[in-house]
């Protein structure tokens, strides 16, 4: 288990962007596990949308991949690097993530060549599927 701190030596990000507040389980450059505690006190709320908060889309696939990057950049070759998104696939929402909601995030990563990586994510509310995609990286040193 990782917590947010922790998660900061992997992955630079930060807030208000750092989107993933604890990794429950993770298998390097497998698969990691990952969650985020949606509150009220999110800054998108205030926009998105007013007296109907829903967070956004790709807010949410932003969580899936921060997963996903923590399990690609934790070996020790890889911290410092930074994984750029190069293009999505198969993504879908199912329901959407309101405050209250604590989303839990499957990555797994299905190759790394180079690079060059993918994974397929998931994000599940009450185990409930509200939004999965494939994703596509490109690795390179900051």
């Amino acid at each position: 288990m990782l917590s947010a701190t922790e998660i900061q030596e992997i992955i630079p990000h930060r807030y208000p962007f750092l989107l993933v507040d604890r990794i429950l389980e993770l298998d390097p450059m497998k698969r990691a596990v990952g969650i985020k505690n949606v509150t009220m006190n999110e800054e998108f709320f205030q926009g998105h949308f007013p007296g109907k908060p829903i967070m956004p889309g790709v807010l949410l696939l932003e969580a899936m991949a921060q997963v996903g990057g923590v399990a690609m950049l934790y070996p020790e070759e890889y911290r410092g690097n930074l994984a750029y998104f190069v293009g999505m696939d198969r993504v879908k929402f199912r329901k959407p993530v309101v405050p209250g909601d604590q989303v839990r995030m499957v990555a797994e990563i299905i190759k790394i060549r180079s690079s060059m990586g993918k994974i397929w994510a998931q994000a599940f509310v009450d185990d409930q599927l509200v939004a999965e995609g494939e994703f596509l990286f490109a690795l390179s040193a900051r």
